[in-house]
């Protein structure tokens, strides 16, 4: 990778930032102060420095966000904030939601900048489990559950593939979790509008094996380990 690309993608200045950096003998490659910003260097192998500060760089990264309401699952956007805002610290890796949340709904949301890995964990053919916890204007019951179970027919046709409904608590106002295992628009809320009822909140709470961290409130995040990962791969 060439040395300006590096530095520019760690988060230390733009390209034109960084060529001056490097112009001015500030940034050195393992220990030599280098001025060629076109320079190619292993960042696995080699230790750049500005100013004597070590750079570190991770060229991946995962992210847990505990979506707020009020913020929309985009990477920009001119009317509304968007959940890249969130996460100033790590703007130049480039990130993308996995998924998305509605802009009501709250909970675990991940970022990255693996386009494999979104691949691989929204492809319905994957079977990741997305669960949500859901409060309900309606009394849901074991039929209710029988109905999910069977796949409902949408607003548009679409019959959803099965998913999985556990009630908490039943009633005139209904407490549930929800496990699908697909993300169409709006999904659990037009599900839910197939059997009669309206969700009044949502959040999801759970990808794969991998349960949101009780520890983050709204808008906090937390980098991802490769434990992590794996755990929303598998069940």
């Amino acid at each position: 990778m060439r040395l300006d690309k590096f530095l520019a993608n760690a988060g230390c200045g733009t390209r034109t930032e960084v060529k001056q950096l490097i112009k001015k003998g500030r940034v050195t490659v393992n220990g030599e102060t280098v001025k060629k910003a076109d320079m190619k260097i292993d960042h696995a192998a080699g230790t750049v420095a500005v100013n004597g500060e070590v750079v570190l760089y991770e060229p991946v990264v995962y992210l847990m966000l505990n979506k707020p309401q009020g913020v929309i699952s985009a990477t920009e956007d001119a009317r509304h904030d968007t959940v890249v805002d969130l996460l100033p610290d790590y703007r130049h890796y480039d990130l993308h939601p996995v998924g998305r949340l509605d802009k009501d709904t709250e909970g675990l949301l991940i970022l990255t900048n693996d386009g494999q890995f979104s691949h691989e964990v929204l492809s319905p053919r994957k079977h990741v489990d997305k669960t949500y916890y859901a409060r309900i204007d309606g009394r849901v019951t074991a039929e209710t559950i029988t109905q999910f179970n069977e796949g409902l027919i949408l607003d548009d046709g679409y019959k959803t593939m099965p998913a999985r409904l556990k009630i908490v608590t039943s009633g005139g106002i209904s407490e549930v979790e929800v496990t699908i295992q697909e993300g169409k628009f709006h999904q659990v809320k037009r599900m839910f509008s197939a059997v009669g009822m309206t969700v009044s909140y949502l959040q999801r709470i759970q990808m794969g094996g991998l349960p949101l961290d009780r520890s983050l409130q709204p808008g906090q995040y937390k980098l991802l380990t490769a434990e992590d990962i794996n755990r929303v791969k598998n069940k």
